[in-house]
């Protein structure tokens, strides 16, 4: 009996929930993420998506 490898097909980005796409915000933004960032021992992409999450769930439309 022969041992075969077996290969599992990979997913395919954007398959895992998330999407990517780009935006612009200000420097000073950037540099309160770097902080918030160095302090959390989190990546921005986590902070951004914990801050968005957040915000979307408490916002208020008037």
């Amino acid at each position: 009996m022969e041992d075969k490898l077996i290969i599992n097909k990979k997913t395919l980005k954007g398959e895992d929930g998330y999407k990517t796409f780009s935006i612009r915000i200000k420097e000073e933004t950037v540099s309160k993420l770097n902080k918030l960032s160095d302090e959390t021992n989190r990546s921005r992409n986590e902070l951004i998506n914990i801050l968005l999450d957040y915000a979307i769930d408490n916002c208020k439309v008037k």
